[in-house]
């Protein structure tokens, strides 16, 4: 077992920072990547300004690997997507070399020769990780433990407020995405109605770059669509909140509603998606409906695959499919990304011993995930796969404290959400019978 490599699964923040620490402790990562480049997932939202300063996305462990090849640091500021990777998930990558391998779709994890149901001398069998290539040809590699650091940016929330699609939606796909586009180029949402459905900070994202659109191109129509009964935290903490670039977009994004630029429409619960010749209707739940928009944006969030883990022995929360130890922690109801505290390999360990979910995916249907955060959870687990437990128990994590808070009060009820939000206005939703 002790020859035999630990296996990350995805090659992008937090996998690549995970086999940073493997290297630094003298273990071999074998680092799986489904895409053909590192970061493949930030690369799809490669337009997309991080609301992190540069301190904050960069992992310790990673700077001294990349030290010695002349990389130097970049300079403070709030990097895109794109940015990211070129100036450092790309180089850290290259920094790995053949520790990469991209084109490889991880399609099961189990241990070998005892499926889910066989307990005797399951702890001393090595993991066997199934894996599919470019090509369709498979593959099995063996591992002393797992990492999984896959994320959840391929299992998008869909727009149905049951947390299935909407009746229609698969058919209106022409007219829908699940992505924050390239607003960039006006086109095609100048001039026309786009609806975006979603209260995060994907949305609010969204909202202000069409709200931009719609400044210079008279009849550009904006709908924003929240599911919950008040406006509650939607526009975050503004000021309060320690991390500025996001609350700025909060304050933008309620300018834009008080400005009428955008339609904020409260407690609309999404039941059918209806495709026109032109676009797309919504109807909800308490029969409203929407005029028919060329483009939907559904930004609902984001939920971890699991389906390739079933061989797999794991505890999960019920709600969140998180760690069972670290649910209460990350809970949107309860917590925003700066009031979750540290999670080490303790908080992450599994009945499946040497398995551990990292990063986005650790956190389950939870957003309140932050870089800083997984870095401390691959250092931590590292330390605790190569035996130096001290290390693995101790927390280096300091958090930015911020004003935003995840719960947004009763879901059909008025409430700020808790102490640490900044107040709203309840009064900026509106909920006609036809927009």
């Amino acid at each position: 077992m002790n020859e035999l490599p630990v296996v990350v699964i995805g090659a992008g923040p937090q996998g690549l920072a995970a086999a940073a620490h493997l290297v630094e402790r003298g273990l071999t990562p074998v680092v799986l990547e489904a895409g053909t480049r590192p970061a493949a997932a930030v690369a799809e939202w490669s337009h997309v300004r991080l609301f992190s300063d540069w301190s904050e996305l960069v992992d310790a462990a990673a700077v001294r690997l990349l030290e010695p090849t002349g990389w130097v640091a970049p300079e403070k500021g709030y990097p895109t997507g794109g940015q990211w990777i070129s100036h450092y998930l790309a180089p850290l990558a290259a920094a790995l070399g053949d520790r990469v391998v991209y084109g490889s779709r991880v399609t099961g994890v189990g241990r070998a020769g005892r499926d889910r149901l066989v307990d005797a001398g399951r702890g001393e069998q090595p993991f066997t990780v199934h894996v599919t290539d470019a090509a369709g040809v498979e593959s099995r590699v063996a591992a002393s433990a797992v990492i999984d650091a896959s994320g959840t940016w391929a299992q998008p929330g869909p727009a149905g407020a049951d947390g299935l699609p909407a009746l229609g939606e698969r058919a209106a796909s022409e007219f829908v995405s699940y992505r924050i586009p390239d607003l960039s180029s006006p086109a095609p949402f100048a001039g026309t109605h786009s609806v975006v459905v979603g209260s995060g900070h994907s949305a609010a994202t969204a909202v202000n770059e069409l709200a931009r659109i719609a400044k210079d191109h008279p009849g550009t129509r904006i709908t924003w669509v929240l599911r919950r009964g008040t406006v509650g935290n939607t526009f975050g903490g503004g000021d309060a909140d320690e991390l500025p670039a996001r609350g700025a977009l909060g304050v933008r994004a309620r300018a834009a509603v008080e400005a009428g630029t955008v339609d904020l429409v409260t407690g609309f619960r999404v039941e059918s998606i209806t495709a026109t010749s032109d676009g797309a209707m919504l109807a909800s739940e308490d029969g409203r409906e929407l005029a028919v928009a060329g483009r939907v944006l559904v930004l609902t969030g984001f939920r971890p695959d699991l389906s390739f883990l079933s061989e797999l022995r794991l505890e999960l929360d019920s709600t969140l499919q998180a760690p069972v130890r670290i649910a209460a922690n990350v809970d949107p109801n309860l917590h925003s990304c700066g009031s979750v505290r540290a999670t080490g390999a303790s908080d992450l360990a599994q009945p499946e011993k040497n398995f551990y979910l990292v990063g986005a995916k650790s956190y389950g249907r939870a957003p309140t995930f932050l870089a800083l955060t997984g870095y401390e959870q691959v250092r931590s687990v590292v330390a605790a796969l190569a035996g130096d437990h001290d290390a693995a128990a101790r927390s280096d994590l300091v958090l930015p404290d911020t004003g935003v808070c995840g719960g947004s009060g009763a879901f059909d009820e008025g409430g700020d959400g808790g102490a640490c939000c900044a107040p709203v206005l309840h009064q900026i939703g509106r909920a006609p019978t036809s927009v």
